[in-house]
């Protein structure tokens, strides 16, 4: 088996896909309240929200039809897990909590039936629902298998006003599918800081003991991690809300798993687990349900590991054909957007308003004069066209200082008065590539599918569109470890 990319539900997709008892090592980062999560990633400067697009992202986990159905169908199932629930509804009544906690019951249940009998499962989530979850894990796996709850902490500025401590910690459970399981403690030795080695001799001296032997260099880690620094800034900042850094990932992959090992994450968003399996030479399935995120991780990998890296994995779930795209956009117009713009490497972008009205997405590149950049404006649309919306788009194009290029992007073939229209707006040219661009393009789906590109400057330089993941060196397998 090779690496696998799902873009879908995982609830399905683990059904559908992945049998029992194949893999080494699941890490989950579910997201609960998502749709604030989510929104952070669409605002402009100005704090504005794109409604529209945070519709798509809005949060599963609220009490409806839906909650109910599965609560009935796990609560009539019998067992601990039955228990749980019901337990959890007569503390909790119908409430969004209560629908998180029935909607990751059978993910947990179908996450801990792929798991190999030496494998092992690690939840990441905050303290907002961590007392519940250790619950409904103690349900699924049983109380023996609970290996360790770690606590990752990290720092931050208060906010101004702020009435408590600061609430600085997430919490992992780490819980196993049998008795044995996979642990690699040699590979989580970390340096003891120097301000530690000073306290601890201190300590030493002040109760008149003497030490038969220095400090050692490194110490083995509890299951207190305050040395893994959360993401605010650098080259690893992805811009994606909940982004962990990869030292957490290589840290949990390294201790329970080894080389050649299967590492799936169900709820995957930028693809630090993926990206760091990759680099660690696991075999890797990631699983999201927005094609944003699909595209987010393609770009990673790319920049990360080169073009090359395509050729090591397969997506399964994205449209492949003209009817598997014009079902996305009849079924869902949002997920089609998103990804119409990840066939051409463009990011969603707030939709305004006004003079920007109908506008998705945008990709940079670098202008005529160092520090300068362009951009081409970008307008998806999965319905009926016509030379109205190709006026529009000339019109944000034309009014904006930074837009050097528009596109629209349609299932439908244009007409030929939206030919003329896009013609009637000329070109952009570009004296450092000694080349004219037409202001307006028209690409339909079937081109962009069949392998057809926007007209326009390389992006050789620029990584704005999509910040950059840094380039690694991958590394060399260890053949003893795969024997």
């Amino acid at each position: 088996m090779g690496n696998y990319l799902y873009y879908g539900d995982n609830l399905d997709i683990l059904r559908r896909y992945v049998a029992d008892e194949t893999v080494d090592l699941v890490y989950l980062d579910p997201p609960f309240n998502s749709n604030v999560v989510y929104s952070a990633f669409f605002a402009e400067k100005n704090g504005t929200r794109a409604a529209a697009q945070i519709k798509a992202f809005e949060d599963t986990w609220t009490w409806n039809v839906e909650s109910e159905a599965t609560y009935a169908e796990l609560v009539t199932a019998g067992g601990k897990v039955s228990d749980a629930l019901q337990g959890f509804r007569r503390f909790l009544g119908e409430c969004d909590m209560l629908a998180y906690l029935a909607m990751m019951a059978p993910r947990l249940v179908e996450l801990r039936r792929v798991l190999k009998p030496t494998g092992s499962l690690y939840l990441h989530c905050d303290p907002t629902a961590s007392h519940y979850l250790k619950m409904l894990m103690d349900a699924v796996f049983g109380a023996k298998q609970f290996r360790n709850e770690i606590t990752w902490c990290y720092t931050g500025a208060a906010s101004p006003g702020q009435r408590y401590f600061n609430r600085k910690h997430d919490v992992v459970f780490w819980y196993s599918r049998g008795e044995e399981w996979t642990f690699n403690p040699y590979v989580l030795e970390i340096p003891f800081a120097e301000s530690t080695r000073r306290r601890a001799q201190h300590v030493d001296g002040s109760f008149g003991k003497t030490r038969s032997k220095p400090l050692p260099e490194w110490k083995f880690p509890d299951d207190w991690w305050a040395d893994i620094i959360a993401l605010k800034a650098g080259k690893e900042r992805l811009g994606y809300p909940t982004q962990k850094p990869e030292a957490l990932l290589e840290r949990i992959i390294e201790a329970s798993s080894n080389e050649g090992n299967l590492v799936l994450d169900p709820f995957c968003g930028c693809g630090t687990t993926v990206a760091v399996a990759q680099r660690l030479n696991r075999r890797w399935i990631g699983i999201d349900i927005t094609h944003l995120a699909v595209t987010l991780i393609k770009n990673r990998l790319q920049n990360a590991f080169g073009a090359a890296v395509a050729q090591t994995y397969q997506p399964i779930g994205e449209p492949t054909s003209l009817p598997d795209a014009a079902t996305l956009a009849e079924s869902d117009p949002y997920q089609f957007q998103w990804w119409a713009l990840g066939l051409v490497g463009a990011r969603p972008v707030e939709q305004k308003k006004g003079a920007d009205k109908g506008i998705d997405g945008k990709i940079i590149f670098q202008g005529e004069k160092t520090g300068e950049f362009e951009t081409v404006i970008l307008s998806v649309k999965a319905g009926k066209t016509g030379s109205a919306h190709v006026r529009d788009l000339k019109g944000v194009v034309l009014g904006r200082k930074d837009a050097a290029i528009g596109v629209l992007i349609s299932m439908q073939e244009p007409t030929r008065d939206m030919k003329t229209e896009a013609a009637t707006a000329g070109f952009y040219e570009s004296a450092t590539w000694g080349r004219k661009y037409p202001k307006i393009q028209l690409l339909t789906v079937a081109e962009l599918l069949a392998g057809k590109q926007i007209d326009m400057p390389p992006l050789k330089q620029v990584g704005a569109t999509f910040k950059k993941a840094p380039k690694v060196q991958k590394r060399e397998p260890d053949t003893e470890s795969m024997i």
